[in-house]
């Protein structure tokens, strides 16, 4: 619905700018094809009215003439309708540059590439050859989930949608449908905060554990969006990272450096060569994150974050 009303839009506009003298409200119904498929007169006139403030409320300035042929008439001047020249220093084109470069992961990459190409044939400070001297910098925002770009749109249409999700202690996925708030990507993971409608709480998703089709879903949100959505906090939570005790751990020698990067103190072959005793920050969430390392990691205490780790692996096992 949001992708249809947005081309309505879009034509209505191109009419009013591309005609060159007033139109009436007949003529452009008999030329905008979504205006065509309304079936009463009255329904058109609450769409077009609709449309017309829209398209005001975005900027744009739609003159009313009175007295065309008895009918009243609308246009947009184009010298009415002119944005100002965008002006850009080395500075600003480089950064723009490098935020185009973010995303050569997503199919988010052609539109990038194409708004680079507009800049620089306006002029803009864009050449080959200025980008040079940043090469060095090479970011990434890796996107290569396919329900990245379908919760993305959602996210910004909001709209709700169905996934199928398996959690890390889960031997099959499930469907969840979720009212999408934002994204972000965090430790190199995507992952998507919003609204678990079947569990009724605010809840966060790895894009990598959904499987199958985002399908998105009509109707309105049932809950209220945040002002502000810490996805990184949400995920630090489930994750662990708001530590409520510690842990301690038997790590293989050389592996889990994760790990080793948190551990508040490492005992190096406490356990024979191969293995190396760690204390670790523990917080709700840690189980799954331990079970990721899988034969690496041995769990000494406490009871139950070693319980959680073997639940998980033996959920995994049996999938």
């Amino acid at each position: 619905m949001a992708i249809a009303k947005a081309e309505r839009l879009m034509n209505l506009a191109l009419c009013l700018l591309g005609s060159g003298r007033p139109l009436s409200k007949r003529e452009l119904r008999s030329s905008i094809e979504a205006y065509l498929e309304v079936g009463s007169e009255d329904a058109f006139n609450r769409m077009f009215e609709r449309d017309k403030d829209d398209l005001r409320e975005l900027g744009m300035v739609i003159e009313t003439v009175e007295n065309l042929d008895g009918d009243v008439g609308y246009v947009a001047r184009r010298d009415r309708n002119q944005l100002p020249p965008v002006t850009l220093d080395v500075e600003e084109a480089a950064a723009l540059g490098l935020a185009a470069r973010v995303w050569q992961q997503a199919r988010l990459a052609g539109a990038a590439s194409g708004a680079l190409q507009k800049l620089r044939a306006a002029g803009m400070p864009l050449a080959p050859e200025e980008g040079e001297a940043y090469g060095a910098l090479e970011p990434r925002v890796p996107a290569g989930e396919a329900a990245f770009e379908p919760l993305m749109l959602a996210c910004r249409d909001r709209r709700p949608v169905t996934f199928d999700y398996r959690r890390s202690n889960a031997a099959r996925a499930q469907t969840r449908q979720v009212e999408p708030w934002a994204l972000e990507c965090w430790r190199g993971h995507w992952y998507l905060a919003g609204w678990d409608r079947d569990r009724g709480a605010e809840r966060v998703f790895r894009l990598s554990r959904i499987s199958g089709r985002v399908r998105s879903r009509s109707g309105a949100f049932t809950a209220a969006v945040p002002d502000q959505v810490a996805v990184r906090g949400s995920v630090a939570r489930w994750a662990g990272e708001e530590a409520t005790g510690q842990a301690r751990i038997r790590l293989r020698a050389g592996a889990g450096y994760p790990l080793r990067a948190r551990a508040t103190g490492v005992a190096a072959g406490a356990a024979g060569p191969d293995w190396d005793e760690l204390e670790i920050p523990y917080g709700h969430g840690l189980g799954a994150w331990l079970a990721e390392f899988g034969p690496d990691v041995i769990v000494l205490e406490p009871a139950e974050l070693r319980a959680d780790v073997v639940d998980r692996l033996r959920a995994v096992a049996k999938g």
